[in-house]
């Protein structure tokens, strides 16, 4: 069957089309997004304001219409931390259910951890043994840990690049001041989680997911996108470090001409670097691997395991 997954997210509304049948790979067939940065529309109150939701209602209409042309069978709409978080979120799914007949499932941080990392399990295989697994959003940070396709520990933090960005780096190159206090922010946060994830002791693979973390890892030297979905892609941490001080340095636009750094993406990149930093140096990893799976797979995974019992 073809299967739409639309993803309503901090930074990006996207329309995932995949054609999917239970036992086998989803196996992409179109893709339609839409920067949005719903996690900096929010106002002194933490609301969604009526231009971000109007702008929401249009982006979603867009996407269903893709999915007619496209004949996508079922939408699977889900939103993440953006949305959840807005103090306002009742209202908004409200007017986005009456305005376009969409019904969106909002996940918990805990339940984006799970699906990522059932994603992550799904793509490596059972060989890769004990999962870490690393996902860098526009709104939070998910870790997740285990050894089967459920983790044994899984936590949200609100930790994402776009969130950091708009409330700690308000400079263009942003101040050292600014950027040392988001550096101990972060790592307090982090550092919270660990003891919770070593218990169960090291992993054999480490694994990341999510646009911010494949960034990294093209401006230290992994391989384009173009050289296809199965080529292996790494981030090390020596080289993330070497990295973390010269985009401090940078204007959003000189970050925008690096390899790889979408002009989109490019204001959020530093905080996103700092998120990657801390996490890597406080829970021990020197390398890590980028998955090309995520959420959005993960998602479709699940209903495809529920169409097989069914």
């Amino acid at each position: 069957m073809r299967l739409g997954v639309l993803d309503v997210g901090s930074n990006t509304v996207h329309l995932l089309v995949v054609d999917a049948h239970p036992g086998a790979r989803p196996l992409p067939a179109h893709s339609h997004k839409v920067e949005l940065r719903l996690a900096q529309l929010l106002d002194d109150s933490g609301a969604i304001g009526p231009e971000g939701v109007d702008k929401l209602i249009g982006v979603v209409h867009e996407a269903l219409q893709a999915a007619e042309d496209k004949g996508v069978e079922e939408v699977l709409p889900f939103a993440t931390s953006a949305v959840r978080e807005a103090s306002n979120a009742d209202d908004v799914l409200a007017r986005v259910k009456a305005e376009t007949g969409v019904e969106l499932q909002v996940l918990t941080g805990s339940e984006e951890a799970r699906l990522t990392f059932l994603a992550v399990r799904r793509w490596f295989g059972w060989s890769a043994g004990k999962l870490l697994v690393l996902d860098i959003g526009g709104g939070s940070l998910e870790i997740a840990y285990g050894i089967d396709e459920e983790p044994d520990a899984a936590v949200s933090l609100p930790l994402g690049a776009g969130r950091l960005t708009a409330g700690w780096l308000p400079g263009d190159p942003p101040e050292a001041e600014d950027i040392r206090g988001l550096r101990r922010h972060v790592r307090a946060q982090i550092a919270r989680t660990v003891g919770e994830f070593s218990r169960f002791g090291a992993p054999d693979h480490v694994v990341a997911t999510s646009k911010t973390f494949k960034q990294l890892a093209r401006i230290a030297g992994a391989a384009r996108s173009a050289e296809g979905l199965y080529t292996q892609r790494e981030l090390k941490r020596e080289s993330l470090e070497a990295w973390v001080p010269r985009l401090a340095g940078m204007t959003v636009a000189q970050r925008a001409e690096l390899p790889g750094v979408s002009e989109g993406r490019a204001g959020q990149l530093l905080a996103g670097a700092l998120v990657a930093e801390g996490a890597m140096d406080l829970f021990g990893v020197e390398t890590l691997e980028v998955c090309p799976w995520a959420l959005r797979e993960g998602v479709i995974l699940r209903k495809l395991d529920h169409l097989s019992v069914g």
